[in-house]
């Protein structure tokens, strides 16, 4: 079994985004030969309407390699328009559910994989809030239904099907910031070291790393394809190969001088035992 994910995040279109870098993605992409495409979030810096339109238009030229998942971002969360209300928060998502349909946590499924999806960014609201004013309307959350309908979905996961996880927000501390994307992250990691996943697609705080949460559970947190860098991380995205007994995470990097992204970096990780996954997430 071989499966290849191409994982992208943060493009920001609108003030940060890179045409370059855009169309050296979509140049690039078909040569990787994905069965899926995952965008974790931020397609747009501010929400507008040409900003969506932006972001679907790159989306539909990645649908002429393979299927794209989606999940909003952050920056995709109309926020100002239901801060703190718990009911009828729909609105928030209006934009984002014109452009890429109502479902804001997709499943996609394929014989070799199962990917699931969580949705974290809520704007303003309650899980959300921390001491800190600069965190208003950019940490996330988890919810407590939301990890329980992922568990449970994992847990009626075919035999042999590698375990799939969707989100915007960072699960690790940033390498640079040194930021969770969490309010709550150790409750947030305790939920998704619990979840059954295998694999965590996220991106959020624009740094590309490739690590282990609990020692076990492979996250691949991919920078952003914009201008909006951090410190002297590149523009970058990642190639996720899973097979049998490994997923290997490749690097892509931004060469500005060649106008181009090319692997820089790849780093294999032994894939946990489906039994194990399985009774992870049935256990619950």
């Amino acid at each position: 079994m071989s499966f290849c994910i191409v994982h992208l995040s943060d493009p920001h279109f609108g003030l940060h985004a890179d045409l370059r870098q855009v169309r050296a993605v979509e140049d690039l992409v078909p040569d990787l030969d994905p069965r899926l495409i995952v965008l974790t979030g931020d397609l747009t810096h501010r929400a507008r309407h040409g900003e969506f339109q932006a972001a679907r238009g790159f989306v539909r030229e990645l649908e002429r390699s393979a299927p794209v998942h989606v999940v909003p971002g952050n920056h995709d969360v109309e926020w100002w328009k239901r801060p703190l209300v718990p009911f009828g928060s729909d609105a928030k998502y209006e934009r984002f559910a014109q452009y890429f349909g109502p479902v804001l946590a997709p499943t996609t499924e394929f014989p070799e994989a199962l990917v699931v999806s969580a949705l974290t960014a809520h704007g303003l609201a309650w899980g959300s809030l921390t001491l800190q004013p600069r965190d208003l309307a950019v940490k996330g959350h988890l919810r407590v239904r939301e990890g329980a309908r992922i568990r449970q979905t994992f847990a009626e996961a075919k035999p042999g099907q590698a375990r799939v996880l969707v989100l915007h927000h960072n699960v690790l501390r940033g390498m640079l910031t040194h930021r969770m994307g969490f309010a709550h992250w150790q409750r947030a990691q305790q939920m998704l070291s619990g979840s059954g996943a295998e694999l965590i697609l996220c991106g959020h705080d624009h740094h590309h790393n490739a690590n282990l949460l609990g020692g076990r559970i492979v996250v691949s947190c991919t920078g952003t394809v914009s201008s909006l860098l951090r410190g002297d991380y590149v523009p970058a995205f990642h190639r996720i190969v899973i097979d049998d007994e490994s997923v290997t995470v490749e690097q892509y990097s931004w060469e500005t001088e060649n106008g181009r992204f090319r692997r820089s970096d790849v780093n294999h990780f032994a894939r946990p035992g489906v039994h194990e996954a399985q009774a992870i997430a049935a256990a619950g």
